[in-house]
Protein backbone atom coordinates (compact mmCIF):
# COMPACT_ATOMS: atom_id res chain seq x y z
CA UNK A 1 0.00 0.00 0.00
CA UNK A 2 2.76 2.43 0.87
CA UNK A 3 4.56 1.76 -2.41
CA UNK A 4 1.47 2.89 -4.33
CA UNK A 5 1.17 6.03 -2.17
CA UNK A 6 4.80 6.94 -2.85
CA UNK A 7 4.26 6.42 -6.58
CA UNK A 8 1.19 8.64 -6.60
CA UNK A 9 3.00 11.33 -4.64
CA UNK A 10 5.91 11.32 -7.08
CA UNK A 11 3.60 11.42 -10.09
CA UNK A 12 1.57 14.39 -8.85
CA UNK A 13 4.68 16.21 -7.60
CA UNK A 14 6.30 15.83 -11.03
CA UNK A 15 3.20 17.14 -12.81
CA UNK A 16 2.77 20.15 -10.54
CA UNK A 17 6.47 20.96 -10.71
CA UNK A 18 6.30 20.88 -14.50
CA UNK A 19 3.23 23.14 -14.47
CA UNK A 20 5.05 25.63 -12.24
CA UNK A 21 8.19 25.55 -14.40
CA UNK A 22 6.09 26.11 -17.54
CA UNK A 23 4.27 29.09 -15.99
CA UNK A 24 0.85 27.47 -15.82
CA UNK A 25 0.96 28.53 -12.17
CA UNK A 26 2.96 31.81 -12.32
CA UNK A 27 5.15 33.06 -9.49
CA UNK A 28 2.93 34.80 -6.95
CA UNK A 29 -0.19 32.84 -7.87
CA UNK A 30 -1.92 30.38 -5.60
CA UNK A 31 -2.20 26.70 -6.30
CA UNK A 32 -5.72 25.22 -6.28
CA UNK A 33 -6.91 24.13 -2.87
CA UNK A 34 -5.95 20.72 -1.55
CA UNK A 35 -9.50 19.51 -2.16
CA UNK A 36 -9.42 20.76 -5.74
CA UNK A 37 -6.03 19.14 -6.43
CA UNK A 38 -7.18 15.85 -4.90
CA UNK A 39 -10.18 15.85 -7.22
CA UNK A 40 -8.12 16.90 -10.24
CA UNK A 41 -5.61 14.08 -9.81
CA UNK A 42 -7.93 11.51 -8.28
CA UNK A 43 -5.83 11.07 -5.14
CA UNK A 44 -6.40 11.44 -1.42
CA UNK A 45 -5.93 14.58 0.62
CA UNK A 46 -2.99 12.86 2.36
CA UNK A 47 -1.19 12.49 -1.00
CA UNK A 48 -1.74 16.17 -1.78
CA UNK A 49 -0.32 17.16 1.61
CA UNK A 50 2.80 15.14 0.83
CA UNK A 51 3.03 16.70 -2.64
CA UNK A 52 2.81 20.26 -1.36
CA UNK A 53 5.39 19.49 1.33
CA UNK A 54 7.75 18.18 -1.36
CA UNK A 55 7.20 21.33 -3.43
CA UNK A 56 7.76 23.51 -0.37
CA UNK A 57 10.99 21.69 0.55
CA UNK A 58 12.21 22.28 -3.01
CA UNK A 59 11.60 26.02 -2.70
CA UNK A 60 8.84 26.10 -5.31
CA UNK A 61 5.93 27.09 -3.07
CA UNK A 62 5.32 28.55 0.35
CA UNK A 63 2.33 27.71 2.50
CA UNK A 64 0.55 29.76 5.14
CA UNK A 65 -2.41 28.77 7.23
CA UNK A 66 -5.59 30.29 5.87
CA UNK A 67 -3.89 31.34 2.64
CA UNK A 68 -2.86 28.08 1.01
CA UNK A 69 0.14 27.43 -1.24
CA UNK A 70 1.64 30.32 -3.20
CA UNK A 71 4.18 29.80 -5.99
CA UNK A 72 7.47 31.45 -5.02
CA UNK A 73 9.84 30.23 -7.76
CA UNK A 74 9.77 28.47 -11.14
CA UNK A 75 13.02 26.62 -10.36
CA UNK A 76 13.68 24.45 -7.34
CA UNK A 77 16.32 25.15 -4.75
CA UNK A 78 19.48 23.04 -4.77
CA UNK A 79 19.78 23.30 -1.00
CA UNK A 80 20.00 20.57 1.63
CA UNK A 81 17.77 17.59 1.01
CA UNK A 82 17.56 14.21 2.70
CA UNK A 83 17.80 11.11 0.52
CA UNK A 84 14.56 9.33 -0.26
CA UNK A 85 13.89 6.15 1.72
CA UNK A 86 14.38 3.74 -1.22
CA UNK A 87 17.96 5.07 -1.48
CA UNK A 88 18.76 4.57 2.22
CA UNK A 89 20.81 1.71 3.60
CA UNK A 90 20.59 0.66 7.23
CA UNK A 91 23.66 2.69 8.23
CA UNK A 92 22.26 5.83 6.59
CA UNK A 93 18.87 5.28 8.23
CA UNK A 94 20.59 4.91 11.62
CA UNK A 95 22.42 8.20 11.04
CA UNK A 96 19.12 9.91 10.20
CA UNK A 97 17.62 8.60 13.43
CA UNK A 98 20.69 9.94 15.23
CA UNK A 99 19.93 13.37 13.72
CA UNK A 100 16.24 13.00 14.49
CA UNK A 101 17.04 12.37 18.17
CA UNK A 102 18.89 15.67 18.47
CA UNK A 103 16.31 17.70 16.55
CA UNK A 104 13.20 16.26 18.16
CA UNK A 105 14.58 16.19 21.70
CA UNK A 106 15.49 19.87 21.35
CA UNK A 107 12.01 20.60 19.99
CA UNK A 108 10.38 18.79 22.91
CA UNK A 109 12.47 20.78 25.40
CA UNK A 110 11.43 24.05 23.74
CA UNK A 111 7.81 22.90 23.60
CA UNK A 112 7.88 22.31 27.36
CA UNK A 113 8.81 25.98 27.84
CA UNK A 114 6.69 27.58 25.13
CA UNK A 115 3.56 25.40 24.82
CA UNK A 116 0.18 27.06 25.06
CA UNK A 117 -3.08 25.71 26.39
CA UNK A 118 -4.18 25.10 22.80
CA UNK A 119 -0.99 23.15 22.11
CA UNK A 120 -1.60 20.92 25.11
CA UNK A 121 -5.21 20.36 24.12
CA UNK A 122 -4.15 19.40 20.58
CA UNK A 123 -1.42 17.01 21.77
CA UNK A 124 -3.76 15.45 24.32
CA UNK A 125 -6.40 14.92 21.65
CA UNK A 126 -3.87 13.27 19.35
CA UNK A 127 -2.78 10.93 22.13
CA UNK A 128 -6.38 9.95 22.84
CA UNK A 129 -7.00 9.18 19.17
CA UNK A 130 -3.72 7.30 18.96
CA UNK A 131 -4.66 5.20 21.97
CA UNK A 132 -7.93 4.30 20.26
CA UNK A 133 -6.04 3.12 17.14
CA UNK A 134 -3.00 1.40 18.62
CA UNK A 135 -3.72 -1.76 16.66
CA UNK A 136 -4.86 -0.05 13.42
CA UNK A 137 -1.69 0.15 11.34
CA UNK A 138 -2.28 3.11 8.99
CA UNK A 139 -4.20 5.39 11.38
CA UNK A 140 -1.55 4.72 14.03
CA UNK A 141 1.24 5.74 11.63
CA UNK A 142 -0.55 8.95 10.66
CA UNK A 143 -1.40 9.87 14.26
CA UNK A 144 2.13 9.02 15.44
CA UNK A 145 3.50 11.44 12.83
CA UNK A 146 0.93 14.08 13.76
CA UNK A 147 1.92 13.84 17.43
CA UNK A 148 5.59 14.46 16.66
CA UNK A 149 4.75 17.36 14.33
CA UNK A 150 2.42 18.73 17.03
CA UNK A 151 5.36 18.88 19.42
CA UNK A 152 7.37 20.78 16.82
CA UNK A 153 4.45 23.19 16.36
CA UNK A 154 4.38 23.78 20.13
CA UNK A 155 7.86 25.33 19.91
CA UNK A 156 6.18 28.24 18.07
CA UNK A 157 9.22 28.27 15.81
CA UNK A 158 7.91 27.53 12.29
CA UNK A 159 11.31 26.26 11.13
CA UNK A 160 11.25 23.43 13.65
CA UNK A 161 7.84 22.41 12.36
CA UNK A 162 8.84 22.67 8.70
CA UNK A 163 12.13 20.82 9.14
CA UNK A 164 10.66 18.01 11.22
CA UNK A 165 7.66 17.75 8.92
CA UNK A 166 10.05 17.32 6.00
CA UNK A 167 12.13 14.75 7.87
CA UNK A 168 9.00 12.86 8.89
CA UNK A 169 7.90 12.78 5.26
CA UNK A 170 11.24 11.29 4.22
CA UNK A 171 11.08 8.67 7.01
CA UNK A 172 7.42 7.76 6.63
CA UNK A 173 8.13 4.21 5.55
CA UNK A 174 10.54 3.66 8.46
CA UNK A 175 7.84 4.78 10.89
CA UNK A 176 5.33 2.49 9.19
CA UNK A 177 7.78 -0.42 9.42
CA UNK A 178 8.43 0.27 13.09
CA UNK A 179 4.68 0.32 13.73
CA UNK A 180 4.21 -2.94 11.83
CA UNK A 181 6.96 -4.57 13.90
CA UNK A 182 5.33 -3.26 17.06
CA UNK A 183 1.96 -4.80 16.16
CA UNK A 184 3.58 -8.24 15.92
CA UNK A 185 4.61 -8.23 19.58
CA UNK A 186 2.05 -8.56 22.34
CA UNK A 187 1.46 -5.41 24.38
CA UNK A 188 4.31 -3.54 22.68
CA UNK A 189 1.92 -0.93 21.21
CA UNK A 190 0.94 -0.04 24.78
CA UNK A 191 4.62 0.34 25.70
CA UNK A 192 5.17 2.66 22.75
CA UNK A 193 2.13 4.67 23.79
CA UNK A 194 3.56 5.07 27.29
CA UNK A 195 6.70 6.53 25.70
CA UNK A 196 4.51 9.12 23.96
CA UNK A 197 2.64 9.83 27.19
CA UNK A 198 5.92 10.40 29.04
CA UNK A 199 6.91 13.02 26.47
CA UNK A 200 3.53 14.72 26.73
CA UNK A 201 3.53 14.75 30.53
CA UNK A 202 6.96 16.39 30.59
CA UNK A 203 5.79 19.03 28.12
CA UNK A 204 2.57 19.57 30.07
CA UNK A 205 4.53 20.05 33.30
CA UNK A 206 6.95 22.46 31.64
CA UNK A 207 9.90 20.16 32.40
CA UNK A 208 12.31 20.80 29.51
CA UNK A 209 15.05 18.37 30.60
CA UNK A 210 12.53 15.59 31.20
CA UNK A 211 10.94 16.22 27.80
CA UNK A 212 14.36 16.02 26.14
CA UNK A 213 15.20 12.74 27.91
CA UNK A 214 11.80 11.18 27.20
CA UNK A 215 12.07 12.02 23.51
CA UNK A 216 15.61 10.68 23.26
CA UNK A 217 14.52 7.46 24.98
CA UNK A 218 11.50 7.07 22.69
CA UNK A 219 13.44 7.56 19.46
CA UNK A 220 16.26 5.26 20.55
CA UNK A 221 13.66 2.61 21.32
CA UNK A 222 12.08 3.24 17.90
CA UNK A 223 15.48 2.72 16.26
CA UNK A 224 15.93 -0.51 18.22
CA UNK A 225 12.53 -1.72 17.03
CA UNK A 226 13.82 -1.22 13.48
CA UNK A 227 16.96 -3.16 14.32
CA UNK A 228 19.19 -0.13 13.76
CA UNK A 229 22.58 0.14 15.44
CA UNK A 230 22.94 3.72 16.67
CA UNK A 231 26.29 5.26 17.49
CA UNK A 232 27.15 5.84 21.16
CA UNK A 233 25.95 9.12 22.68
CA UNK A 234 27.10 11.00 25.77
CA UNK A 235 23.44 11.57 26.77
CA UNK A 236 22.34 7.98 26.19
CA UNK A 237 19.47 7.23 28.62
CA UNK A 238 19.37 3.55 27.72
CA UNK A 239 21.52 0.96 29.51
Amino acid sequence: MRTRAITLTEQVTRQLRTDIENGIYPVGSRLPTGKQLAGQYGVSAAVIREVTEHLRSQGLVESRQGVGCTVRSRTGSAGFQLPREPDLGRAELADLYDLRIDLESAAAALAAVRRSADDLESLSGLLQRLKAHLYDAQPAVDLDAAFHIGIASATHNPYYRQLLQYMNLQLHQAVATARANTLQQARLPEAVHKEHEAIFEAIREGAADAARRATTHHLQCAAQRLGLALRARTDDPLP
